[in-house]
C-alpha cells in the first residue's frame, strides 16, 4: 500500500514555486496577481512523451547487506506484524486489467511485464481471454477506493479478484497477509482518474508487492519499497529481490530462518558483483522515528505539530548517528513544513539533504528533489546561471528514474532562467520539451497550464 504518493508528488508539484525573492520566504506557495509575469500555455500542445525502454543499474551494495534487506522485507509487514513463511506463486503467473483502463496505463502495463520477465526472470503474461487471472489489475475512481482506504493512493490486496469482492471480505481470514502459505490470487486497485505517471507508479509498486515483498523499509537507499516514496519504477535493486524470491532455490511456506540459510549461496549466483558475505542484519528502524516522520508528512493535524514531528525526526535520526536516507529524508519533511514559515531552516535543511543524496551514486533521484527547490529558489533571486545549473546537473538521474513530472519542473526552470538571460529560442524550445513531459507526468491540460504559470511566477520581474 502506498500511504506517502500523493504527499511526495504534492511535494513535487506544489514545490517551492512561489514567489520568494531576497526579502521573502523560500517557497511560499505563490497565487499570482494580475500584475505576475506568466506564461501562456500553447493551444496545440506537443504529444505527450513516454520514457523508452530503458534498463536499470544493478545494486551497488554488498550482498550480506541485501541479504539482510530481503529477509526483512519478506518476512514482515508494514504493520510491523511478521509473517510466519515465504509465501509467492508457484507457476506460470497470468495478469488481467479491469475497468475503465487508460491507452497510457495498457502501454506501461506491458513495459512493465517485459521488465518482470527479463530483468526478475519471472514467467508472467498478460492474460487475453478474459479469463481469470493470478493478479487483477482493478482500475477505480479515487474517490471510490479513497472512501473505503482514506491514506491509499492505492494498495494490492490477497485473496480476492475484485473490487465488489474485496469489499465484501477485507475484513476476514480471506485478505489477511499472515495466513497466507502460498499466493494464488491477487487484486491490485489503483486510480483511473490521476496522471498517467501516478497510475505507472501504482502499477510498479503494486504488482511488485503482488510477487513478493509487502513490507517497505525507510532504510533503502535504491528501492520502490521505501516509504520515502522517491523511487517510483523498479529498480536494479527491486529486480534482484524479486529475481531471488521466484529462483528455484526458494518455496512458498519456507520459515524466516530456511530463507536465511539459502540467501548467501543464491544471492552470490544471481549477483556476483556483491560477493558472498555473511548475513548483515540491519538494526530496527525506531517506532519512534517512523512515528515522527508519519505525523509530519501525514497531512493531517495543526502545520505546527507537523514541524514539530519533522524536527523531532530530524533530532532522532541525528542521535542514532545516521548520516543515511533517514536522516536526508527528516531533513527534507523538515524543508517542505518550514516554507513559507523560516526560509532559513527550509534552505540548511534541503541543501544538507541534498549532500547527502548526492554523496552516493544510488541516492543522486532523490538529490535531485532537494535541487528542485534551490533551484526554484535562485531562480526566485534572479541567479538564473545557478538555476540553470542547478537543473542540468539533476536531469540524468531524473530521466533515469523515469520521473516525468519532476522533469517537466526542471525543464520548466531552465527555461525561466535562459528567459532571464535573453536565450529566447532556446527557452523555447525547453520550454515545450518540458510540455510533452509535463502531459505524463501531471495529466491535465489545467494541470500542465497551472504547473507553467507557477513556474513563470517564482521569477518577477526577470525580464518583462
Amino acid at each position: 500500500m502506498n500511504l506517502f504518493r500523493v504527499m511526495i508528488v504534492g511535494a513535487i508539484t506544489v514545490l517551492g514555486l512561489a514567489s520568494c525573492g531576497a526579502n521573502r520566504s523560500m517557497g511560499v506557495e505563490y497565487v499570482p496577481s494580475v500584475a505576475s509575469r506568466s506564461q501562456v500555455l500553447p493551444t496545440d500542445l506537443p504529444p505527450m512523451k513516454a520514457f523508452a525502454s530503458s534498463g536499470t543499474d544493478g545494486p551497488s551494495r554488498p550482498n550480506s547487506e541485501i541479504a539482510g534487506d530481503f529477509l526483512d522485507l519478506a518476512f514482515q509487514l508494514e504493520s510491523g506484524r511478521t509473517l510466519p513463511v515465504l509465501s509467492r506463486f508457484e507457476g506460470p503467473i497470468t495478469l488481467a486489467l479491469r475497468g475503465d483502463v487508460p491507452g497510457s496505463m495498457q502501454a506501461d502495463l506491458d513495459r512493465l511485464v517485459q521488465r518482470l520477465k527479463g530483468e526478475a526472470g519471472i514467467d508472467i503474461r498478460v492474460g487475453t481471454d478474459g479469463g481469470p487471472a493470478s493478479i487483477t489489475v482493478e482500475v477505480i475512481k479515487k474517490r471510490d477506493l479513497q472512501r473505503l482506504v482514506p491514506h491509499a493512493a492505492c494498495f494490492v490486496a490477497p485473496g480476492v479478484s475484485s473490487w465488489t469482492e474485496y469489499k465484501r471480505t477485507r475484513h476476514s481470514n480471506r485478505t489477511d497477509w499472515t495466513r497466507l502459505t502460498r499466493r494464488e490470487q491477487m487484486a491490485v486497485f489503483l486510480p483511473g482518474d490521476v496522471s498517467p505517471q501516478e497510475m505507472r507508479d501504482c502499477l510498479h509498486e503494486e504488482i511488485a508487492q503482488a510477487l513478493g515483498p509487502v513490507n517497505d523499509l525507510y532504510r533503502l537507499p535504491d528501492s520502490v519499497f521505501n516509504d520515502d516514496n522517491f523511487h517510483t519504477v523498479l529498480t536494479g535493486f527491486d529486480m534482484l529481490v524479486l529475481r531471488a524470491f521466484y529462483a528455484p532455490e526458494l518455496a512458498s511456506g519456507m520459515t524466516r530462518a530456511q530463507v536465511a540459510a539459502r540467501l548467501p549461496g543464491l544471492l552470490a549466483r544471481l549477483n556476483p558483483a556483491g560477493g558472498r558475505g555473511t548475513l548483515n542484519g540491519a538494526a530496527p528502524t525506531p517506532v519512534a522515528w517512523k512515528t515522527a516522520i508519519e505525523t509530519a508528512l501525514s497531512g493531517a493535524g495543526a502545520a505546527t505539530d507537523r514541524r514539530e514531528a519533522a524536527t523531532q525526526a530530524v533530532l532522532l535520526a541525528r542521535r542514532q548517528g545516521w548520516h543515511d536516507t533517514r536522516l536526508a529524508f527528516s531533513l527534507f519533511a523538515l524543508g517542505r513544513l518550514n516554507l513559507g514559515v523560516n526560509s532559513d531552516i527550509a534552505l540548511a535543511a534541503f541543501r544538507e539533504a541534498e549532500q547527502i543524496y548526492g554523496a552516493r551514486q544510488a541516492t543522486h533521484l532523490q538529490a535531485a528533489h532537494m535541487g528542485v527547490q534551490l533551484a526554484a529558489h535562485a531562480l526566485s533571486l534572479g541567479n538564473a546561471e545557478t538555476a540553470i545549473a542547478i537543473a542540468d546537473g539533476h536531469m540524468r538521474a531524473v530521466t533515469q528514474a523515469e520521473n516525468a513530472a519532476l522533469l517537466a519542473t526542471l525543464l520548466m526552470i531552465k527555461a525561466e532562467g535562459l528567459d532571464h538571460l535573453g536565450r529566447d529560442a532556446e527557452a523555447q524550445l525547453v520550454r515545450l520539451d518540458s510540455l510533452g513531459w509535463a502531459r505524463y507526468g501531471f495529466g491535465s491540460d489545467a494541470e500542465v497550464g497551472a504547473r507553467l504559470a507557477e513556474i513563470a511566477a517564482i521569477a518577477p520581474g526577470l525580464r518583462s
